[in-house]
C-alpha cells in the first residue's frame, strides 16, 4: 500500500479546519466586495447587516480602492519594492501583488494569514511576474517575531518594506495590544519602511450597530475604534499627507473608482519609519 499523498493530506487538514456553521470575517468581506468564496451563513449575516447599515458595503469596496492607491503611492512615488501584507483575507480582484507588480514588476510580496479558508485559496495569491516574487505564510498576527523570521525568506528586511494591515486590527480586542503588535512588526523593519492601515471606525450609529450585530453572530468579533485610536497606531511614524483620513479621501485619483462624495466609516493612513 502506497503512502498517502502529502499534498492531499495537507489539503484535507485545511478543509477540516474550515467551520461553515458560523459567519467568518474573510468570507463575509468577500461577499461584500462581490466575491464568490462565501457560504450561506456569511450571506445571511451580510444581508442582515445591509438592512441595519447599508453603508458597510461602501466601506468594504472603498477600503479596497484605498489599498490600490496606497500601493501606487509607495511603489511609484516612494520606490518601495517589498510588501508584507498581514491579514490577507480571501483573494479578490487587485490583490496587493497584482497592483504592486503592475507598477513595479520586480516587487516582492509576502502574504500572512492563519485562516484555513484563506490558506485553502492561497494558490491564487502566489502568481508573480518573473522579475518579482510572492509568498504566503500560514502565521499569526499575535506572533510578530515568527512573521518577521519567516518573511525574511522572501524579503530583504535590511531594506525598506511596506507593512500592510488592512481591516484586520479590529479583531484584536485590546487596543494597547494591537498597538504593541504593530510596533513589534515595525521594529523588525528597516528605516524607510512604511505602515499602511485602514479599519472600520465607530464614527456613526449605523456602523456601531452593524459591528454589534456581527459580533453577536458567533463570528470572531471585530471591534470598531475611534479615528483617534487609528491615528495612535502610527505614533512615532511620519504620516504622509493627508494624514489619517476617510479611505475615500486619502489621495483620491481624479475620475478614479473611489469618490470623495461617499462618506464611509473607515479611516486609514500611511506612515514612514525614520
Amino acid at each position: 500500500m502506497s503512502d498517502p499523498d502529502p499534498q492531499l493530506a495537507a489539503a484535507a487538514e485545511i478543509r477540516a479546519r474550515i467551520d461553515t456553521s458560523k459567519p467568518h470575517s474573510a468570507r463575509f468581506w468577500n461577499y461584500f466586495v462581490g466575491g464568490k468564496d462565501n457560504y450561506e451563513v456569511d450571506r445571511e449575516i451580510g444581508d442582515h447587516i445591509k438592512q441595519i447599515f447599508p453603508g458597510l458595503v461602501d466601506v468594504a469596496r472603498t477600503s479596497r480602492h484605498f489599498l490600490g492607491r496606497a500601493i501606487r503611492y509607495l511603489a511609484v512615488d516612494q520606490g518601495i519594492r517589498q510588501f508584507l501584507d498581514v491579514g490577507t483575507g480571501l483573494p479578490t480582484a487587485d490583490n496587493t501583488h497584482e497592483v504592486a507588480q503592475r507598477l513595479a514588476p520586480d516587487a516582492r510580496i509576502v502574504y500572512v494569514d492563519n485562516d484555513p479558508m484563506v490558506l485553502a485559496h492561497a494558490r491564487a495569491l502566489l502568481t508573480s511576474t518573473p522579475e518579482g516574487e510572492t509568498a504566503y505564510l500560514d502565521a499569526d498576527l499575535y506572533d510578530p517575531d515568527a512573521i518577521l523570521k519567516a518573511a525574511a525568506g522572501t524579503l530583504d528586511l535590511s531594506r525598506p518594506v511596506a507593512l500592510m494591515i488592512l481591516n484586520t486590527l479590529g479583531h484584536v480586542a485590546d487596543y494597547e495590544q494591537a498597538r504593541a503588535l504593530v510596533s513589534r512588526l515595525m521594529d523588525g523593519l528597516a528605516p524607510g519602511s512604511y505602515l499602511v492601515i485602514s479599519d472600520s471606525t465607530a464614527t456613526s450609529e449605523g456602523m456601531i450597530a452593524a459591528s454589534e450585530a456581527y459580533n453577536s453572530s458567533g463570528a470572531v468579533p471585530y471591534y470598531v475604534r475611534s479615528v483617534e485610536e487609528i491615528g495612535g497606531i502610527f505614533d512615532g511614524l511620519e504620516l504622509a499627507d493627508p494624514g489619517i483620513a476617510q479611505v475615500t479621501g486619502w489621495r483620491p485619483e481624479p475620475g478614479g473608482s473611489s469618490s470623495t462624495d461617499v462618506a464611509v466609516d473607515a479611516y486609514g493612513g500611511v506612515g514612514r519609519k525614520a
